[in-house]
């Protein structure tokens, strides 16, 4: 039971990361790289301050959130005023830098990690109670970006994101909608941070990696990318291959490395053989 509800913790968190993700990238069509950063912005903000200032989980999960999103500036307010691909090579150079800072600080632990997580939450009930919480916080991220998306302003994002050119001549500011949707998806990434800080009481450098980056992006191909439902689909499908991987008894180097192949693959074959992914919808239906 207790493995059942950690992988329950897993799939929410991960709906969080896939469907903000999906804000970005399919709704938003900014082509970033970086999501998982702001995912372990989130995790060393919310542990580093529990840690140090014995700051209680809620808030050091919304203060993870909020330096999220306050770091997502130093991507998009750069990038974005300009054309073309910036977001794309901004993100994966702020992506790798950070990187290296973490690995490099012993604030944070170095490439070994950080441990010694407050636990928040004692005895038996500790699994279903985080389980409660992220299932929550997952239900409650798919139905803010459904809620926005079909609203006023979800209709100018998809306008901005079709055509930027006929946007702009109506008078729209387009780098203000895109500056505020990054910074949104960036926050609900640090948010699933924080509780994954918490939840796990270890993070690692190693956790936030391209390869995630990869797993974040396949998820939201796979499921169906601008679509409510398609990258909770896409979550928790992906997240049930690396279970059964396990079952193979394969060597951890070996498993990783097939696990970044088998995403790949299924990105590819996806955008040939079913562009849409496994959830479809009518440009018009969210």
């Amino acid at each position: 039971m207790e493995y059942l509800l950690s992988i329950l913790v897993l799939c929410s968190l991960y709906v969080m990361l896939s469907s903000s993700f999906n804000l970005i990238i399919g709704y938003g069509g900014l082509v970033s790289v970086a999501h998982p950063i702001f995912f372990a912005i989130g995790a060393y903000v919310a542990a580093l301050s529990a840690i140090h200032f014995g700051l209680p989980a809620v808030p050091a999960v919304l203060l993870g959130g909020a330096v999220a999103i306050v770091a997502s500036a130093a991507i998009s307010l750069p990038s974005l005023r300009v054309s073309g691909d910036y977001l794309l090579i901004t993100s994966i150079g702020f992506q790798l830098g950070l990187l290296q800072i973490i690995k490099n600080l012993e604030i944070t632990g170095g490439p070994g990690g950080l441990s010694n997580v407050p636990g928040t939450i004692t005895g038996a009930l500790r699994s279903p109670a985080f389980a409660a919480i992220s299932v929550l916080l997952a239900a409650a991220t798919v139905l803010l970006i459904r809620w926005l998306m079909r609203g006023p302003y979800g209709r100018a994002i998809t306008a901005m994101r079709d055509d930027e050119l006929a946007f702009t001549a109506l008078g729209r500011n387009a780098t203000h909608i895109k500056i505020v949707i990054f910074a949104l998806g960036s926050g609900m990434a640090g948010i699933a941070g924080g509780i994954y800080a918490f939840f796990y009481q270890y993070i690692s450098p190693e956790q936030f990696e391209i390869l995630q980056s990869a797993l974040i992006l396949t998820m939201v191909v796979v499921g169906g990318i601008s679509t409510t439902w398609g990258p909770v689909v896409g979550a928790v499908l992906l997240l049930a291959l690396p279970q059964a991987i396990t079952f193979i008894h394969m060597p951890p180097n070996v498993a990783g490395g097939l696990q970044g192949v088998l995403y790949t693959l299924l990105v590819l074959i996806f955008m040939f053989a079913r562009p849409q992914g496994i959830v479809s919808a009518p440009r018009t239906q969210l």
